[in-house]
């Protein structure tokens, strides 16, 4: 039987790179983003399992369950993978702080960060519970630390994240269904802040990562090598942490 996941944000970087992994063990992949289906991603069936949701958007993102379920045609939900963040900069790319990040910015990244993954794991329980399957929320390591690039708003949402996992956990434990987080530290995108090589050189592996890297535990966390791990959240981050 085919396995089934769901991932949002799954346009770039570590979505980009868990969309191949999963792909390549011979899962279905259904992705969500903000943009439409690309024809330029490396793997098949991509334009028919995508489905385009704007997750700042709490009516579209309640709407988009049904469009899921019906994309699922019945099938059981193996993996959900709250992937998409949002951390909006200031003037120059600049940090916002508590001070100076806008109000409806707080709201749009906490709706894409945090309530959106509520949104999804409570209106697709059902397909979990039957597949007895798995969620795994990405946080970051601004959840636990003032970072120097990660706004406010990112970061309050992503430890927010960490905290909704562990409830998730108890919550969906009884039905058979795991939660678990990763928290990614400085990871090779597209978009990353300048700067941050100069952070990596002081990590004690002295490196950045890379999205195959974070691909791979997402994986282990959705698989049966992992079938007595739930609650926690794995740093992803060369010893950043420490």
């Amino acid at each position: 039987m085919t396995k089934t996941i769901l991932l949002t944000g799954a346009s770039r970087g570590i979505g980009h790179a868990t969309v191949k992994k999963f792909t390549q063990e011979g899962w279905r992949v259904l992705t969500c983003s903000r943009q439409a289906f690309d024809d330029n991603c490396p793997w098949p069936g991509g334009e028919e399992n995508h489905i385009q949701i704007d997750l700042s958007d709490p009516a579209d993102t309640i709407n988009a369950v049904e469009i899921i379920r019906d994309r699922l045609d019945g099938h059981e939900l193996h993996g959900l993978i709250n992937n998409a963040g949002v951390s909006p900069k200031g003037p120059d790319n600049t940090r916002l702080n508590t001070m100076n990040t806008d109000l409806m910015d707080w709201g749009k990244v906490f709706h894409v960060n945090f309530f959106a993954p509520v949104v999804l794991s409570r209106g697709l329980k059902t397909e979990l519970m039957k597949a007895k399957g798995s969620i795994v929320n990405v946080t970051s390591i601004a959840g636990s630390r003032v970072h120097p690039f990660a706004g406010a708003a990112y970061a309050t949402s992503k430890a927010a994240l960490a905290a909704l996992t562990r409830e998730m956990a108890h919550d969906f434990g009884p039905f058979g269904v795991r939660v678990n987080a990763i928290a990614p530290g400085e990871i090779e995108t597209s978009i990353l802040s300048p700067g941050t090589e100069k952070i990596a050189e002081r990590l004690p592996l002295q490196r950045m990562g890379n999205t195959n890297e974070v691909a791979n535990v997402i994986f282990f966390l959705c698989s049966d090598a992992s079938s007595y791990v739930s609650g926690t959240e794995i740093e992803i981050n060369g010893g950043q942490h420490v």
